[in-house]
């Protein structure tokens, strides 16, 4: 067999749209590296471009075409290798992460983006490399995005021949042309059958399931051909199956789905051998890539599960929500591949313009560590120099870069230590890979691997919360899977190595090394509410066997804040955490100042994160704590919790009148630590703050110009035309108030004032028995007004005393009239 693409008759009758405008991209990519190709679903750029490219000039290497999904990896493969007349694992191959058939003289290898992602970095020259193909770029996945980044920076550094191309099925061609240096764009347009879309809406009271069984078993009567029904997840699936039952001996029923076996994927999406119609019951894995036969009806759910890093609790969850309108273009489609198809859609069509119009590039969404540890594997510790269609978010950087410190597979400069390299080799996230790496200290490399996979592919082991179960029943699982998970984790173990002889690790040890801050504690009698080391509150279901137990480490929770609910734990002792986790459970001084007693509180606790193992009463706290505990009561109560002398506050306030803002509220808590704390050296209440100490502090933030200022503008009291010293209330609601007796201002017949301003000062006026007569702001008007009626009062009360018609031209004295003449 010779290197050349033998096309099938199919393909000799022009069955695929894409064929139109191969000369001009065999052109393009004759005379420059890069190029774009936008052909929708159908096209044939999937199982057509590979082969053509076979016998170019420029490729005498390998073709690489990169696939989001493993069924879509096998299926382009398989389907390559029909059109050639051949069979796979000759010229044409692929590479999944549990199944892989290839060989040496394989010259298109079909492989998913993380399998290219690992090869890129270990060999970023792509020796042997002729063209790398991204297919179905517009998903905007993160393996297909940091593969694109990575081989654009191979391409340019070490291999200006390599051959790269974007394919895609939607117009967003521009964004990809600039990014691949103004690549060329071509465009297919497509064999387009008729499509007819039907809106039968749904019950939002129940669960979606009834309605798409409702609604295949109305197709199933009104159309002909096979049907493609989508639903967002495994769950919805087994529902949806149960409820539908057996159809009748014509009719066969699948599900499709990334938890079945490669051999039940490809009954799903081939013909029916004995010719029966289909009803394939299917994720958005079937979304876009290749054909699948025979399909004329869609019926879409309109609901989609994604993936989505939560960045406050660390964990990836699964959220479901409506797809969006890119998606279930993609999706109805499916129908109209290769004749007129129907499209069922489970909402009204005024629902259309609510949909998002696009999904969100994953780059955006996810868990950054594996991405920013193969970052550092290549040599870039910062993600924002590569080349993105979107900049990974700095924030999630940061996180990502956190918690690879956290298990040392970076040092502090952010580049990869040996213990990061060996995580990076090993086809697991970082924390997974710690946890194998960790496990194979003690020759339990296997067990960990095994556990890895277990978590991280749905459907092994069954279903339920205790991982350790479900850990138990894999280890004993027969069939295809299963054996291809348990080949990976061997493959896995046999990268860590082992050594040492220590004391092996349970399930929850096992899993505490990967996820240390999700370890937990039991907080109720009926393990329904438990708390997390890194404080987030969880709930478990109380039915649960794990609900007995006092610890947990806990592999996966769905949900935000403290409602998160745990899908899978295992237990673990505190003998265990104390022995396995002892490095990370400190001692701590808690130090809480109680208002009702003026006292700090101090205790010492041992902490696990947020758990406490253990607490006691501090006889002999550390004093600058304890000062640093008041000081935070302060600010949490404001200023005027501090014992301050009459002095101080007065002179706050006549700053305040001032204009001075240094002995402000705001002021003085900004600078607390200068002026309080060292007041607070030997105190453990706040009364014990002595009062000389705070009025001295306050002179000293002043200053002597500052201090003369406020002396000038805001005087401390009021010289009476008696000669009598009054203290002036800058306090006051009124504003600066002054309390003397009438007779005290005799002889004035102009109002006295105070400030910058002039602001008239607020004369509170007394008898000569202290009684209060009259409150005056303009002292003319006062003298030549209700002074009359006042005055008449006064002389029958305090006859002995001068009560003058006139005042202001009457002499000041608080003396009685005896004692004024005696003294003539």
């Amino acid at each position: 067999m010779t290197d050349k693409a033998v096309p099938s008759a199919d393909i000799a009758d022009n069955a695929f749209p894409v064929l139109a405008v191969l000369p001009d991209l065999l052109g393009s990519l004759r005379t420059v590296p890069n190029a774009v190709l936008i052909a929708p679903p159908g096209a044939g750029k999937t199982t057509m471009v590979a082969p053509a490219l076979l016998d170019e000039p420029y490729c005498d290497g390998q073709i690489l075409l990169l696939s989001p999904r493993r069924l879509a990896t096998r299926m382009a493969a398989e389907r390559i290798s029909e059109n050639l007349g051949e069979t796979v694992g000759g010229r044409v191959g692929y590479a999944t992460r549990l199944d892989s058939k290839h060989g040496p003289k394989t010259r298109i290898l079909v492989m998913t983006e993380g399998i290219f992602r690992n090869r890129i970095i270990s060999d970023p020259e792509l020796v042997g490399v002729s063209a790398v193909l991204f297919d179905e770029v517009h998903e905007r996945s993160i393996d297909s995005d940091f593969g694109l980044a990575l081989a654009l920076e191979a391409q340019s550094a070490f291999r200006p021949d390599l051959r790269l191309l974007a394919m895609s099925a939607t117009l967003d061609g521009t964004r990809f042309s600039q990014l691949m240096d103004d690549a060329p764009v071509l465009e297919s347009e497509g064999k387009r059958w008729p499509l007819e879309y039907l809106y039968v809406g749904r019950r939002t009271e129940q669960t979606i399931e009834i309605d798409i069984v409702r609604t295949v078993r109305q197709a199933l009567l009104e159309q002909q051909g096979d049907l493609l029904v989508f639903l967002p997840g495994v769950r919805e699936i087994d529902r949806a199956f149960d409820a539908l039952g057996a159809c009748g001996p014509d009719i066969v029923v699948h599900k499709l789905h990334g938890q079945i076996d490669p051999a039940a994927q490809r009954l799903a999406v081939r013909r029916d051998v004995a010719g029966r119609r289909k009803v394939i019951f299917a994720t958005n894995i079937a979304e876009t890539s290749l054909t699948i036969d025979g399909v004329r009806v869609v019926i879409d759910s309109g609901l989609a599960r994604r993936a989505r890093f939560d960045q406050a609790a660390g964990v990836t969850r699964l959220v479901t929500e409506r797809a969006s309108l890119s998606a279930a273009t993609q999706r109805a489609g499916r129908a109209a591949r290769q004749q007129a198809g129907i499209a069922y859609r489970l909402w009204e069509e005024a629902g259309n313009g609510g949909l998002p119009p696009f999904d969100p590039p994953e780059i955006l969404e996810s868990d950054l560590a594996p991405l920013l540890l193969d970052c550092a594997r290549w040599g870039e510790n910062d993600p924002a120099k590569l080349r993105w269609l979107d900049l990974p978010p700095a924030a999630a950087v940061q996180q990502a870069r956190k918690l690879l410190m956290s298990v040392d597979a970076l040092d502090a400069q952010g580049h990869i230590t040996p213990h990061g390299t060996m995580l990076a080799n090993l086809p697991l996230p970082p924390n997974l890979a710690h946890m194998v790496a960790v496990a194979a200290q003690s020759g339990q490399a296997e067990d960990a691997g095994m556990l890895a996979v277990l978590l991280q592919e749905r459907g092994l082991g069954g279903q339920g919360e205790d991982i350790e179960t479900r850990f138990e029943r894999f280890v004993r699982e027969r069939g295809a899977k299963a054996d291809a998970a348990r080949m990976l984790a061997q493959r896995i173990a046999r990268l860590c190595g082992a050594s040492g002889d220590k004391q092996m690790l349970s399930i929850g040890g096992l899993i505490g090394s990967a996820f240390p801050d999700r370890i937990a504690k039991r907080r109720d009698a009926k393990g329904e509410k438990w708390i997390s080391a890194m404080g987030r509150g969880l709930q478990l279901d109380p039915a649960s066997l794990l609900a007995r137990a006092e610890w947990l480490a806990v592999a996966d929770v769905q949900g935000a804040a403290s409602g998160a609910r745990i899908l899978s734990a295992a237990a673990l002792t505190e003998a265990e955490i104390i022995d396995r986790f002892g490095h990370r459970i400190e001692s701590k001084q808690i130090l809480t100042y109680d208002k009702s007693t003026d006292r700090v509180d101090a205790r010492v606790q041992r902490r696990l994160g947020a758990i406490v193992l253990s607490e006691g009463r501090l006889e002999k706290p550390d004093p600058q704590a304890v000062a640093s505990a008041l000081m935070a009561a302060v600010q949490d109560m404001g200023i005027d919790a501090l014992p301050w002398p009459l002095s101080a506050r007065a002179l706050r306030e006549r700053a305040h009148f001032a204009g001075v803002t240094s002995l402000s509220d705001d002021a003085l808590a900004e600078t607390m630590e200068q002026w309080l704390l060292p007041l607070l050296g030997k105190a453990n209440r706040l009364r014990d703050v002595a009062a000389s100490g705070l009025a001295n502090a306050l002179d000293n933030m002043l200053g002597w110009d500052t201090r003369t200022r406020i002396d000038q503008i805001a005087p401390t009291s009021f010289k009476s035309a008696a000669g009598t010293e009054h203290h002036i209330d800058y306090a006051a609601e009124a504003g600066p108030t002054v309390e003397l007796r009438v007779q005290a201002l005799f002889g004035l017949d102009s109002h006295p004032l105070v400030g910058a301003n002039r602001v008239p000062l607020v004369l509170s006026l007394t008898s000569p028995a202290g009684r209060p007569i009259q409150t005056t702001r303009n002292l003319p008007e006062f003298w030549r007004g209700s002074w009359r009626d006042v005055a008449k009062e006064m002389r029958g009360r305090y006859p002995k005393h001068n009560w003058p018609d006139a005042p202001w031209e009457s002499v000041a004295s608080l003396k009685t009239k005896k004692a004024q003449a005696r003294n003539a």
